[in-house]
């Protein structure tokens, strides 16, 4: 319903991934090779961005097509998008910088649309349907005003319920538990660490969440690494399955893991390639780096696109059903606050807000807690921050976390990657 009233055609695009669907069953590979072609005809020719990007490209050989990086698309939007797409008649949204190199980036409203249609048909799986399923949903919010009521309405029509990431103390926690007994819940959804830490203040009180909230059927964890241990601590805690998503706010869904353990990747609207260093296709079983193509959004390219993970496809995946056997990327550690208090990691995915910028000024950055009260934050940009910038950034910690916090910056010419090449956005060094 909230589709339909900001007017994206969710209809005529389930309608349509069943066509896809169909196609896929009576020759894969015919369908996947005419829908990168066309994809990339498409760019080539309404896409002034992309041609120029592809110049020396020979669409006749997938391989000679660039690697499309984060770099490449910190630009002004209104540079990327093919002809005839405008901000009046496309989706709109900015990454969550969980990788250092934030952008704003777009989809067209068909695509937009399919994209949730994948994620409602994954979700069916487990017998999930996204409009009357309740959510229980541990995820940010905005706390200014507008951004805090324009969410909460989007809860209301989306039936779920918010529960905070930003304070993950026994206080709250005790009365997430009261909130679960008292409302029907079908399913959890959100921030991996976030339901981890409800899941150990569970185990400490000797509580399943299924016993006193039986409607539960499902947990779904995103955004950041479920590693075996927690998703064991999970099951246990919740009584219910535990189900590993793995997608991305500019390409949607890339991976749902299936009731046979599984993590089988989409390829109904997506492409995707585990490739090397050099941009060679890497064979399953063989860790490389994550690069997708999204084969239907035709306002914004992105063909080839490196998402900044490291993956690994299974021994026993096919071209119809790839398997993502491991992930590595998107760990979040938890913070921890003189108060005692403790946040999720990816509540600097709502202080990065603060200095995203169209014009691409800041690059890349990491946050670094070296103490209890002490964070730096480190940056590569075109030019400083001003000193109007930092006192927002500082505000921003201050409230999305607590007060008289101590913040430092520093401009640098690059930042330190790790040995897979991964920018962590926020490391703790804490004991």
């Amino acid at each position: 319903m909230s589709l339909k009233l900001k007017g994206f055609p969710i209809k005529e695009a389930q309608a349509f991934l069943k066509t896809i669907k169909k196609k896929q069953e009576l020759d894969f590979d015919a369908y996947l090779e005419t829908s990168k072609q066309v994809i990339v005809n498409h760019h080539l020719k309404h896409n002034p961005f992309y041609r120029d990007l592809a110049k020396h490209a020979d669409v006749n050989d997938w391989d000679t097509l660039p690697v499309m990086t984060k770099y490449d698309l910190q630009q002004p939007l209104e540079q990327r998008l093919s002809n005839g797409f405008s901000t009046k008649n496309i989706f709109i949204n900015k990454t969550s910088g969980s990788s250092g190199t934030p952008f704003v980036f777009a989809k067209d409203k068909f695509c937009h649309a399919l994209i949730w249609s994948n994620f409602m048909d994954r979700y069916s799986w487990f017998n999930l349907d996204l409009n009357r399923s309740k959510q229980a949903r541990f995820y940010g919010i905005p706390l200014d005003k507008k951004g805090y009521y324009k969410e909460r309405i989007k809860d209301e029509l989306s039936n779920r319920f918010r529960f905070s990431v930003f304070d993950l103390s026994d206080e709250q926690l005790a009365k997430n538990v009261e909130k679960f007994r008292n409302t029907s819940f079908d399913y959890i959804n959100g921030y991996t660490s976030s339901i981890v830490q409800f899941a150990k203040y569970l185990e400490q009180k000797h509580i399943v969440l299924k016993t006193i909230c039986p409607s539960l059927k499902a947990c779904i964890v995103t955004s950041e690494m479920l590693f075996t241990t927690d998703k064991t601590l999970l099951e246990k805690q919740l009584g219910i399955p535990v189900i590993n998503e793995y997608g991305a706010a500019e390409l949607g869904l890339i991976a749902f893991q299936n009731q046979k353990d599984e993590w089988i990747v989409n390829t109904e609207d997506l492409f995707i390639e585990i490739l090397d260093d050099k941009n060679n296709a890497l064979p399953y079983g063989e860790e490389g780096r994550v690069v997708i193509t999204s084969l239907y959004n035709k306002a914004h390219a992105f063909i080839r696109y490196d998402l900044g993970d490291i993956g690994m496809l299974s021994n026993i995946s096919t071209p119809q059903k790839p398997i993502l056997k491991k992930l590595i990327g998107r760990t979040s550690d938890l913070v921890k606050l003189p108060s005692g208090k403790k946040a999720a990691g990816l509540t600097f995915y709502y202080v990065t807000k603060t200095i995203m910028e169209n014009s691409g000024n800041v690059k890349e950055f990491i946050i670094e807690q070296l103490k209890l009260d002490t964070f730096k934050i480190s940056y590569v940009s075109k030019t400083s921050l001003t000193e109007k910038h930092t006192t927002e950034i500082k505000k921003a910690i201050s409230k999305y976390l607590e007060p008289n916090l101590v913040v430092n910056f520093e401009r640098k010419e690059k930042l330190t990657r790790s040995k897979s090449g991964k920018l962590k956005q926020f490391s703790s060094y804490l004991a």
